[in-house]
This record gives structure tokens, sequence and C-alpha cells, in this order.
């Protein structure tokens, strides 16, 4: 399988060069030249399978030969050694939980396989590279988790000073090793710049090997399909239709559901929940793509003001405003009602929700029919939310014990403003 650029300036490379590069050479994003099939054997099978199953035979179809079975067997089983429920909320409306990984958010699931993947091509290579990675939120520790200690690999972090949560500023700074913690006085938007624009710069390139971790890299993208199908064969329907709600930032998520479907998984639609960063719900209400600077909110994972995914999302439907729309609806939802529906849920039905949670939620509720079956994405472990959650439900959250110990560390991270030159003479320094 060969894999092309959005931006169609460059040729096509191979999965491996599409995972190590991360981002193509003219600023696109990497997509298979052709989406695979399901065959009808395997949909009907599905039921039968456990998880790693279901991601060895999806993974196979888009890598094909250029890694071994065995050896993507070995990759698959140790990414996804933790539990994937998909639980009934209430009527026909469902739960995926997707925060049982070493991070407790679903950012493990592309993490850990991606970097897997990468570990077992640079083996193969002897090469070192230097990843980028910008995050808002749960992406970074779970990037810095899955590359801990992995040979001929440095990460460096980039993160939006005072706009992530407590918890989730010591999962990205009490590392070490290999990881390196970048405190950046702006957005998550400038983060994501800052890493962009890396990969442009000329000497940069020439002196280091850079990659991403992003969702942008592909290797992050395909696992995050995986779930989609999973959660499609353990509900217990009949003939309804089967909707997905996800909580979205910087879409990968819902790019990952997407791909699912045009591999032939029989998921009749999907709801793109937002926050108050509501840039793809207002193209879908109004066919008009208008980034903007991000605002913070209580979701802040999804505090993205221009997301690199959109690109991918246009592609898959091969930017055609009817089909997308068909087959997508868009909503956002500001702090006070996120809160609101945290309240309900809980009240109602005994079910917690982190803020990002709470959002999808509210998106399956408010455009799901009665005869339909729905799931919702449960993208983070409400623990990491706890100044937000607890003053709602009046109770407090049990931190888990693997979280707890990282409460008490010393955060290290490297204060930097938002201009390039600066983190350009930041990575020069580094590679000395």
């Amino acid at each position: 399988m060969q894999f092309y650029s959005t931006n169609r300036k460059v040729a096509p490379v191979s999965f491996k060069e599409a995972v190590i590069k991360g981002l193509p050479d003219d600023n696109g994003l990497f997509l298979p030249e052709k989406i695979p099939s399901f065959s009808d054997d395997f949909l009907n099978q599905l039921s039968k399978k456990s998880f790693q199953e279901i991601a060895f035979e999806s993974a196979k179809l888009i890598i094909e030969d250029e890694i071994g079975d065995n050896d993507l067997h070995s990759i698959i089983n140790d990414a996804f050694d933790f539990e994937i429920p998909v639980k009934n909320v209430h009527d026909n409306i469902h739960v995926m939980e997707l925060f049982h990984g070493p991070t407790l958010a679903f950012k493990d699931f592309g993490a850990r396989f991606m970097a897997r993947v990468m570990g077992y091509f640079l083996k193969e290579d002897g090469r070192e590279i230097n990843i980028l990675v910008a995050t808002s939120g749960d992406t970074g520790s779970a990037v810095a988790q899955g590359f801990l200690g992995v040979e001929g690999i440095k990460v460096t972090l980039l993160y939006p000073k005072g706009k992530v949560s407590k918890i989730q500023e010591q999962q990205l700074t009490t590392i070490g090793q290999n990881i390196t913690a970048l405190e950046v006085d702006g957005t998550f938007d400038d983060c994501q710049l800052l890493v962009k624009t890396a990969f442009l710069d000329k000497e940069l390139n020439e002196k280091l090997n850079l990659s991403s971790a992003n969702s942008i890299n592909i290797a992050r993208l395909l696992p995050q399909s995986f779930y989609y199908t999973y959660a499609f064969s353990r509900l217990n329907r009949k003939e309804e239709d089967v909707y997905f709600c996800v909580p979205s930032g910087n879409y990968g998520n819902l790019c990952g559901g997407l791909l699912a479907k045009k591999m032939g998984l029989p998921i009749s639609g999907f709801i793109a929940a937002s926050n108050a960063n509501d840039i793809v719900p207002h193209y879908l209400n109004a066919g008009r793509f208008a980034p903007k600077p991000s605002v913070q909110t209580i979701a802040n994972a999804m505090d993205v003001g221009n997301p690199s995914n959109f690109v991918r999302m246009l592609e898959l439907y091969d930017n055609d405003f009817a089909k997308i729309t068909s087959d997508i609806k868009g909503i956002s939802f500001d702090d006070s009602q996120a809160e609101d529906i945290i309240r309900e849920v809980h009240g109602k039905y005994g079910y917690l929700m982190c803020p990002h949670t709470a959002i999808g939620y509210g998106g399956l509720k408010h455009f799901l029919k009665p005869e339909d079956t729905g799931v919702f994405l449960s993208t983070a472990h409400p623990c990491k939310f706890k100044d937000v959650v607890e003053p709602l439900i009046s109770e407090e959250i049990e931190i888990p014990l693997r979280l707890k110990a990282i409460i008490e560390k010393k955060k290290h991270a490297i204060s930097m403003n938002k201009d390039f030159v600066g983190f350009k003479s930041f990575l020069l320094e580094q590679s000395i």
C-alpha cells in the first residue's frame, strides 16, 4: 500500500516512510491511496472476535506485508493489553470507555501502537529520530508513556501554559529519560503551528530526523479505527441503525471512525460534538470552514481552533459537502451545558463523565432517534478533571494508584514563548 499526501505535491511513500516522516514535505497529511474493504466473512464473524483479532485483521488490510504477521501480532498484543468496555448507560444509548490504558485517555490506543510500529521500523534501519508533539492535554502523556525508553527516539512535548489540567500537566512533565516537556506561552494552536513550521524548515530537516506523534501521523490514525469496529461487534442490536458520537478537537478520532466506515463497517452515521471551539460543527451546519483562535474551556483537549484532520475528512469524501453532511452531523456545547450534562447523567443514571465525554453524550442524545442505537466515546477518566467534576456531583473522585504517584512528583518543564526562532534554536542545541 502506498500513502499519498493530501496536498498531492510529493510522490506517494510506503507505510514505513509515512510513519517515520509523520508529515509529507508539502505539508499535507498521509492517507492510503486505496481504502481496502473488509470481507463479508470478517463482518459476519465480528461478534466472535477479540479486540486484538479485529485490530490485526484491520491493520493487515492497510499495512499489507510491511510488517510480518508474527511481528504485527506482537505489536498489537503488547499495545492493547487493557480492556475496552462497551456499556449501556440507559435505553438505546451506550458508551465505549477508551480510558483504561496507562494514561487513562483514548490517546493510549494511537500512541502505544505508533511507538511500537516506529520502534520496529527504526530497529530495522538503525536510524535515530526526534519526535515533536503538540498537545492540548492527553496526547502528550500518552505519547510520552508510549515512547518512554524506546531506543533511538527523542520526544519533545509542547503544551500551552495554564491550559491543561493539573493532573495532565504532571503526566507531561514528570517523565524524564528521553522525554522533554516545553511549556509554551500560548494556545494549543500556537504549539501545533510551531511543530508544523519545524517540519517545513530546511535546516532542521537536514540536521534532525523529525517525525510527529500527533494525530497527523498515520500510525496514530489507524488504531483509532479499530475500536469502532470492536464496539459495533459488541452491541446487542437487531436491524436498527448504529450511530457514533465523537467528542472532537483535532478530529483524528472521528477520522478513525470514518476510515472504518469507508472500509465497510455498516455505521449509519457520526456526530461530531465539540466545545465552544465549534469550527467543524459550524462547517457542517453552514458549509463554511473558518478557523479562528481557540478559546479555553473545561474540555481542554478539544480547545483547537484549526483542526489538522479536517483535510482528511474532506479527502475521505472527495471534498463533497453533500456526502460529508449525509454521514456526519455537528453540534457544540459551552461549558455550562457540559456541566449540566455531567450533573444530569450522574444524578439520573449513576454514570460519571469527564467534560469531553459529557459533550459526546450530549451530542448523541440530541440527534439519536428512539428506534436507533447509539454509542458515545468516553475519552478520558473523570479523575483527570477532578477540579471540574467533583463540585458538580458533590462527591470525591477516587484517583487510580498509577496517577497518585505522578501527582507527587516534581514538575520538569522548559518555558518557551510561541516564537519559532527560539523553538528552532532549542531544537538545534539539543541535537549537538
